[in-house]
């Protein structure tokens, strides 16, 4: 495993270009010296998990507490290797650290508290998209009609209104479009591409978030809930709130990985979208320069997250492959993560298990 290389890349000392620079691609060099030279020769363990030792260590704990909650005794070594790896960052980050991988190509798999609800944050902008598509389909609207751009919305509480903060959105520039008229087709694009906070709410109010959640258990995922817009203070307090785990993220994308949830033109698209993701700091950054990465984040308070659907391949081999009818299919990553106060510290993480994933789980490297 790449265990000095994921230390850099979480706790900031190297840049992903870097890294590469140092090898990633060719014979994995010894970094013992240099990480001696940076942590001091008593490393230890937190060294090897990218975790600064303790100013004042805990006492030692039984050598029974240091193994993994989950039990990894009937894995294969490399997935033992991982789950012990994301046992320890949780451990280490005092967080939650939720994890799907399926590699449709060689029907590879590994999870890790797949299981554990957390706050969707973002993330669930990707079944919205999903829905407006399908919608589009049997031409209850088209992606090229316009919808008027406007900031006031009701809660599912009570009814009653409120607005979206501009400060609190990642995408400012659709507030200068307020009162004017924006496609449907470019609503998404904001919406997914730069997170916008209003274009995901009047999408929702377009299409239905009861209908959205049928679309998913249609589709299998049984467990996550998209009930509201961004921003319902009122139903927050009470709740309500959209909510998913890493299995459940990760079969929506299968889902549309697979072209099921409608046309193969439209998956087709939908995954262009993802394609055109502008948010690259957590799946994509544990991988080589130039891979094909479809993805979508989310972050809120101690919340980050990330989901994929990644063709491990150049762009260009990619295209080689699907004209010759061989192209490789993708293979799907959620990391879920709750508890990490720093959002760039979440977002290294989540690049270090893409990275440990790509190359323990893809390569033979």
């Amino acid at each position: 495993m790449h265990i000095i290389m994921t230390s850099f890349l979480i706790l900031g000392l190297a840049s992903r270009g870097q890294l590469w620079g140092f090898g990633l691609r060719g014979p994995r060099p010894d970094f013992g010296c240099f990480a001696r030279a940076v942590f001091g020769p008593m490393a230890g363990e937190h060294l090897k998990l990218g975790i600064q030792k303790s100013a004042t260590p805990p006492e030692a704990a039984p050598t029974h507490l240091l193994l993994p909650k989950t039990h990894s005794f009937n894995l294969p070594p490399r997935q033992a290797s991982l789950q012990h790896f994301i046992q320890h960052l949780a451990d280490s980050l005092h967080a939650e650290i939720g994890v799907a991988f399926r590699d449709l190509e060689t029907g590879k798999e590994f999870f890790f508290n797949e299981r554990k609800m957390m706050h969707a944050a973002s993330t669930m902008k990707v079944p919205v998209m999903i829905e407006v598509f399908r919608q589009a389909e049997p031409g209850k609207f088209r992606l090229d009609d316009s919808l008027v751009v406007k900031n006031q919305f009701n809660s599912i509480v009570d009814g009653s209104s409120y607005r979206l903060d501009i400060g609190d959105d990642s995408d400012e520039s659709i507030y200068g479009a307020i009162g004017k008229k924006m496609t449907i087709r470019r609503l998404v694009e904001q919406m997914i591409t730069v997170s916008s906070n209003l274009a995901t709410n009047i999408l929702i109010e377009l299409v239905g978030a009861e209908k959205v959640m049928a679309t998913l258990r249609e589709l299998g995922v049984k467990n996550m809930q998209v009930r509201r817009g961004v921003e319902d203070i009122k139903a927050y307090r009470r709740g309500l709130n959209n909510q998913t785990d890493a299995l459940d993220m990760m079969l929506a994308l299968q889902a549309l990985a697979e072209k099921r949830v409608a046309s193969p033109a439209a998956c087709d698209s939908m995954l262009a979208v993802l394609q055109r993701q502008k948010f690259r700091d957590g799946i994509p950054a544990g991988l080589p320069e130039g891979t094909v990465v479809g993805n979508k984040t989310g972050s809120i308070t101690a919340i980050a997250h990330d989901c994929a659907i990644v063709f491990p391949q150049s762009r260009e081999v990619a295209a080689a492959q699907k004209k010759s009818g061989k192209a490789r299919k993708p293979y799907l990553l959620v990391v879920l993560t709750s508890g990490i106060q720093e959002e760039k510290t979440a977002q290294r993480t989540i690049a270090a298990i893409s990275q440990e994933i790509y190359y323990g789980l893809i390569t033979s490297l």
